[in-house]
């Protein structure tokens, strides 16, 4: 029954959490999350040097109530874990850091977890977990991608945004629109009084260089655009912002996009499960939407729980967990953190040698 302590600062959530597995079974005995929302909010988007100075100030608290929480000390553990890529990287250091020097002072083992992974990760949190082969659509605020994963573990990227990822385009229309940030929850609660058909906006494609389209790929900075256009286009009339229009109507291509190019990818593929998991995972309309049209193809979808889309460490502990259970090595304490490092390269952030 081995139990991690995980922790999680890759952007602007401090988190840390205790896990338990018993078999298949996951059991989070803690967790905590010190949000920066708020402080961020007044400049628009995150401040990397203010996210980094609050990690510094959450975490230390953070783990003490986490091990309080599960009534257990340090010397219960066994392993102790941290997200060191991908993200800001002075935000990450914090969490690397705080990691490496616990399992040196307390002669645990270390394991360095992959942001994507421990997204991928998160839907085992879920009550019925899928089954491999699956297509994962990761879909947040840096990161949209379609992600094929195998019986054996492997990875393998089919699709991606070639521009904004989801999560930033949600972000970029509300600031458009005056709805402030995070702009996923803002645009999503004042959608619920709109009419999502009023407004006509573009499903982006992105075109192949000898000609025809990616199939599984996603581009969003041309809906923003649009978006932009009917913003202007309105002011100059002297109308008054049809803001609950505005983001229905945005919402609604978003989620058509992304649910008919995942569930295209999985027919094509063969893949009879799919995953979708991140922050934007968490919007009512996209999850009825996907595991309406999955039901309709024959595709089993499985949703990470809604307290598991966004940024959390419980995520960071069952990527851990999975690896320990897999037999990997522990990873090198003299491992740094990377602001970019490929999801296919995950595996080389365990073992003696450092890939950074």
């Amino acid at each position: 029954m081995p139990i991690v302590l995980a922790l999680e600062t890759s952007c602007d959530e401090s988190a840390a959490a205790v896990l338990r597995q018993e078999g298949d079974q996951l059991t989070v005995l803690s967790q905590g999350i010190a949000s920066q929302v708020e402080e961020h909010a007044q400049w628009g988007g995150v401040v990397p040097e203010i996210a980094s100075r609050r990690h510094v100030e959450a975490l230390p608290v953070l783990v003490e109530q986490a091990l309080k929480d599960a009534d257990l000390v340090a010397a219960d553990l066994d392993a102790i874990a941290a997200t060191v890529a991908p993200g800001l990287v002075g935000a990450l250091m914090v969490g690397s850091i705080t990691g490496r020097t616990l399992a040196a002072l307390h002669q645990k083992p270390f394991l360095a977890v992959h942001h994507l992974e421990a997204h991928l990760a998160s839907v085992f949190l879920a009550e019925h977990p899928p089954r491999a082969p699956y297509l994962v659509l990761l879909v947040s605020g840096g990161h949209t991608e379609l992600i094929r994963v195998d019986l054996d573990g492997d990875m393998k990227r089919l699709g991606r945004s070639h521009d904004d990822a989801a999560g930033e385009a949600f972000d970029k229309v509300a600031r458009l629109m005056g709805l402030g940030y995070p702009g996923g929850p803002a645009i999503q609660a004042i959608a619920l009084e709109g009419d999502p058909k009023r407004f006509r906006l573009p499903k982006g494609r992105v075109s192949k260089p000898g000609g025809g389209f990616y199939p599984y790929d996603f581009s969003f900075s041309g809906l923003k655009t649009a978006v932009l256009r009917h913003v202007e286009a309105l002011k100059r009339e002297s109308e008054d912002l049809p803001l609950a229009d505005l983001a229905a109507s945005f919402e609604q291509i978003v989620a058509d996009v992304l649910v008919e190019r995942s569930l295209r990818c999985c027919l094509e593929q063969g893949i009879d499960h799919l995953v979708m998991v991140g922050g934007v995972a968490a919007n009512q309309r996209l999850r009825s939407q996907m595991q309406s049209a999955g039901q309709s193809k024959g595709v089993s979808v499985h949703i990470a729980p809604l307290a598991y889309c966004t940024d959390n460490a419980a995520m960071v502990a069952v990527a851990a967990l999975r690896r320990l259970s897999k037999g990997v090595e522990p990873s090198s304490l003299e491992l740094g953190v990377s602001a970019r490092w490929p999801l296919e390269k995950a595996l080389s952030l365990y073992g003696s040698s450092t890939p950074f």
